[in-house]
């Protein structure tokens, strides 16, 4: 048995499986009706926040901290309180990444592993009550 431990992004497939997953949501987020609050509170274009999508997702699951070497902290909830984000945006966004997870990691058990901590930081980012 080895010592070595290995990061949930090496474990999910590391650069290839963040772009993928990254990608697929903003797809996702784009055409799906159930997402539209969601994608309402982002801008038109939404190649800038996929890539910083891609560069926070890269260093939260334990791979390079591109999102840190570009912005510093993260502060998400700061950073994103201009935009109201009530039940109805943040549910489009678990609906988006959930899909996107199930879609990009085939592996049951690393997508449980992630949504938990992706989870709490989604009611974290919840800056409304009611819609």
């Amino acid at each position: 048995m080895s010592d070595e431990t290995i990061t949930l992004y090496e474990a999910i497939g590391g650069d290839p499986t963040i772009r993928a997953l990254t990608h697929r949501f903003y797809e996702l987020m784009d055409t799906l009706p159930e997402a539209a609050a969601c994608r309402a509170v982002h801008p038109d274009d939404l190649s800038r926040s996929e890539e910083k999508l891609y560069e926070y997702l890269s260093g939260y699951l334990g791979g390079p901290q591109l999102y840190i070497e570009k912005y510093g902290h993260p502060m998400l909830r700061r950073r994103h309180f201009g935009a109201a984000i009530g039940p109805a945006e943040r549910d489009g966004w678990f609906l988006c990444f959930r899909r996107a997870m199930e879609e990009t990691i085939p592996n049951e058990k690393l997508r449980a592993i992630i949504w938990e901590p992706v989870e709490r930081l989604g009611h974290h980012m919840q800056n409304k009550e009611q819609d």
